[in-house]
């Protein structure tokens, strides 16, 4: 937005945090071409003001940003989807945290990519669509996983890491994905997986979500994606995730 005194962008509200005045909050706004916005919402906490509906977490709206003298201003807003199906809902909203929490580590001011703002609106419809606590763990799952490799953090599921070897049994966040048993021994962390673990986690990098939504697996092994996805983002994006750990710790 430099050099511009301002600018019209639909964004998804990915982070509120208050400062300044009490009832003004900073907003981090995924935008629509990728990028990562940060701008004030003056008067967004206010009860009945015109911006407080506008700036709730997760909405999509259609917002003109004003240059500041350090951060954008937002002086008009017009909600385009509310996710209205996350509200009320403690374990959608948590789910949905989760996806925020990963897309404000995923994207950045000034590096345009229009694949991160169309993954994060279908993750957050899918987590209005899950029908159960199961299809939840799978959706924020996939999302980490595919975002983290469209980011270059691929898991390799074919053969070791370390050796190449094709003959793996284990899987480690810290290597990058699979290892043989005989590598495997030198990486902490490292946990058993077998052919079909792997195959569980190809298709959550390659199924769209409407199949992952169709998909029919036991809570013990969707907590089990979950979990993964929560040390694969953690390891790779050098964050402590704690909307993760609040999610898995329900």
């Amino acid at each position: 937005m430099a050099g511009r005194r301002s600018v019209r962008t639909r964004a998804i509200v990915i982070d509120r945090r208050t400062r300044l005045k009490e009832q003004d909050l900073i907003l981090t706004l995924l935008t629509q071409d990728g990028q990562r916005a940060d701008v004030i919402a003056k008067g967004g906490l206010k009860p009945g003001g015109r911006l407080a509906a506008r700036v709730e977490l997760f909405s999509e709206t259609d917002f003109l940003i004003a240059s500041g003298r350090s951060l954008g201003i937002i002086t008009e807003a017009a909600t385009v989807n509310p996710h209205a199906g996350l509200r009320g809902d403690m374990a959608r909203v948590s789910a949905a945290s989760c996806v925020c929490e990963v897309a404000r580590l995923t994207c950045f001011e000034d590096m345009p990519d229009p694949y991160l703002f169309a993954i994060c609106s279908r993750a957050l419809t899918a987590c209005e669509q899950a029908p159960d606590q199961e299809r939840l763990d799978l959706v924020v799952a996939a999302y980490t996983f595919k975002v983290t490799a469209h980011g270059g953090w691929r898991p390799e599921l074919r053969r070791c890491t370390l050796c190449g070897d094709e003959d793996v049994a284990f899987f480690s966040p810290r290597a990058g994905g699979m290892l043989c048993a005989s590598c495997a021994k030198d990486v902490a962390g490292a946990v058993p997986m077998g052919p079909s673990g792997r195959d569980r986690l190809q298709a959550l990098v390659k199924s769209t979500f409407d199949d992952i939504l169709k998909m029919e697996l036991g809570v013990d092994v969707t907590t089990e994606l979950v979990s993964l996805a929560h040390v694969w983002a953690a390891t790779h994006l050098d964050a402590r995730l704690r909307a993760f750990e609040f999610m898995l710790s329900l």
